[in-house]
Formats: structure tokens, C-alpha cells, sequence
């Protein structure tokens, strides 16, 4: 991979929030970024009931598209560089998956990668409450080098939409990759203090 050429991998898993993960793609083809898209099979559910997005819709605004059981795709293997790996949204499944080295599927198997290579690696958990189980899960994969970003709206920012909120949590999860949007405003600090 040449330097000028970005690759980032990205995952929606089965949890509320397919939002994120469409966002992403969209975002990331106007920054011509080269994205690898897995869905998994319960990701395809919540594109369809949240959304109302088929597959086939979704996977036209990937660069390259895997099915969740392709163990010998090319991400699969860490000699296939990329910047990194996105799971937007992530269940407790998946995390819990990674987290304990369970590569059965394609998107586990590319984590594992992404952190065993020590790239990037960005977990937007959608899940609350959480227990005592999902929190020590989540201290393991922070020790492992993962990124837990729970998609939390901000409000600093007078979001007047839904994808105001959807535009500021993605445009955070891109600062992690040193991708600039102007998907948000940034804190600027308070005005007009007395």
C-alpha cells in the first residue's frame, strides 16, 4: 500500500444503529477512501428494519464488499494492509468475539487482524444497560489496543436532526483515523464568558 492510498475496513454488525455504518461508507467515498464492507447476517436485519436498505443497496456504497463467512478473504490476513477497522454498530456478540479470539466469521476474523497487526480498531458498541460481563470485556479489548466508542450524541452542538447526531459521532470516529470532515462543529470553547 502506498502512502497515499487509505484502506479501511468496515463492519456493521447486528445491533441498532446500521446508521452509523452507512454513514461511514458514504463519508468515506467522498474522501475517496478504500472501504471493505462486511455485514453480518444480523446487520443485514437491522439495515432492512431500520433503514429500509437492502444489501444490495448498502454494499454499491462499498469499495469491495465480503460476505461474513469468507474466512479467506483477503482481510483476513495481516500481509493486506489497511489503516484500520470500524465495527459500526457492534454488538456484544461481536465484541465479545474479539475479545476472546473466536474467529468465525469474517468480521471477528478481521479484528483480530486489525489489533494482532496493531491497527486501529474502533468498536461503537450499541448496547445499555451494561453488566459486569460486557465492562470486563471491554477493559480486555482496551488492553488489547481496541477503541471503545459507544455511539453517545453530543448536545453541545445544537443538533437539530437525527443526522446531526449520526454526522458528529462519525466525524468523531474519523478524527481517530486523522480523517477531516466538516460532518460537525468543533468545541470552540464557551463564548461570551463573564
Amino acid at each position: 500500500m502506498t502512502s497515499s492510498v487509505k484502506r479501511l475496513i468496515i463492519g456493521i454488525a447486528g445491533a441498532s444503529g446500521a446508521v452509523y455504518g452507512v454513514r461511514l461508507l458514504e463519508v468515506l467515498a467522498d474522501h475517496d477512501i478504500e472501504t471493505h464492507l462486511i455485514v453480518s447476517k444480523a446487520g443485514v436485519l437491522s439495515l432492512e428494519q431500520e433503514l429500509g436498505l437492502s444489501l444490495d443497496q448498502v454494499r454499491k456504497k462499498a469499495s469491495l464488499f465480503y460476505q461474513s463467512g469468507d474466512v479467506g478473504a483477503r482481510i483476513a490476513s495481516g500481509s493486506f494492509r489497511t489503516d484500520g477497522m470500524i465495527i459500526a454498530p457492534c454488538t456484544v456478540r461481536t465484541m465479545s468475539e474479539i475479545a476472546y479470539g473466536t474467529t468465525d466469521t469474517l468480521m471477528a476474523r478481521a479484528a483480530d487482524v486489525v489489533l494482532k497487526e496493531r491497527r486501529r480498531l474502533v468498536l461503537m458498541v450499541r448496547e445499555t444497560p451494561l453488566h459486569l460481563g460486557h465492562l470486563r470485556t471491554m477493559t480486555q479489548l482496551a488492553e488489547m489496543g481496541a477503541i471503545l466508542m459507544p455511539p453517545v450524541p453530543a448536545f453541545y452542538t445544537h443538533p437539530q436532526t437525527i443526522s446531526h447526531l449520526v454526522d458528529h459521532t462519525v466525524a468523531r470516529a474519523l478524527d481517530l483515523y486523522d480523517i477531516k470532515t466538516d460532518l460537525a462543529p468543533r468545541w470552540d470553547g464557551l463564548q461570551n464568558r463573564t
